[in-house]
């Protein structure tokens, strides 16, 4: 199915409309993070498409590049295989790092069913009296499987209302320690992202429940598309 495409089938051409990667593009995102113990974050993120490039040295050849504001830059492909994430650098990295195996973003064929998996890692879970208190370090790669769920959602955000979009869920568990009483726990990590066709992602729900047990504290982050060009 050659769906991904909008034109050709080769790796590295040109990108899915669930997931646009030609340069010169720009989202804006309200991002909002709940915490267990009743603090609300808020904060935006921007991320922009600068084109295609064959200088970084990436196996394969030339690869797409995004760039968020938090200073972390992004490598991607488009094939008949679907969209995937070739290579990461933050500013403090003298270069890319590859991902290995390569990091699915969304699989081919972009219908209900279609299954990945992908390694995240938890960004809301914490424990209360610990250092460092992100569980992030203790646990930097965790397998989530994901699955297409529907391809005819609609879906409101503050940069609009979009028809026809993919609902993409997200599941891991993690096996921390509790507490003395509870002790050892399976917590579940899950994230509902929605890609619309023209735009791309426009929202993102990840759940990070702690349970109110005693050593640890967790969340719910929301991520809503403001604008984009």
């Amino acid at each position: 199915m050659c769906l991904v495409l909008l034109a050709g089938c080769h790796s590295g051409g040109p990108s899915s409309p669930y997931f646009p990667l030609e340069a010169g593009h720009r989202w804006t995102y309200r991002v909002t993070t709940q915490g267990d113990d009743g603090i609300t974050e808020r904060e935006t993120l921007v991320l922009r498409t600068l084109g295609s490039s064959s200088d970084e040295g990436l196996e394969g050849g030339p690869a797409w590049r995004r760039r968020s504001d938090s200073g972390v830059d992004y490598w991607l492909r488009a094939d008949d295989t679907g969209i995937y994430r070739v290579a990461t650098k933050s500013d403090l990295d003298d270069a890319p790092r590859p991902d290995k195996p390569q990091r699915f973003v969304l699989r081919a064929p972009f219908t209900t069913g279609t299954q990945w998996q992908a390694s995240t890692t938890a960004y809301l879970l914490m424990r209360r009296n610990d250092f460092p208190r992100e569980i992030r370090h203790e646990h930097p790669s965790i397998p989530m499987s994901y699955q297409i769920e529907a391809e005819d959602e609609s879906v409101d955000v503050p940069a609009g209302h979009y028809d026809h979009c993919l609902r993409v869920k997200g599941t891991a568990m993690l096996r921390l320690y509790a507490d003395p009483v509870r002790g050892w726990r399976d917590m579940p990590l899950t994230s509902t992202e929605w890609y619309c066709r023209g735009v791309g992602l426009v929202r993102v729900q990840r759940d990070e429940p702690a349970e109110r047990l005693a050593y640890l504290t967790g969340g719910t982050r929301t991520l809503e598309l403001e604008s984009w060009q």
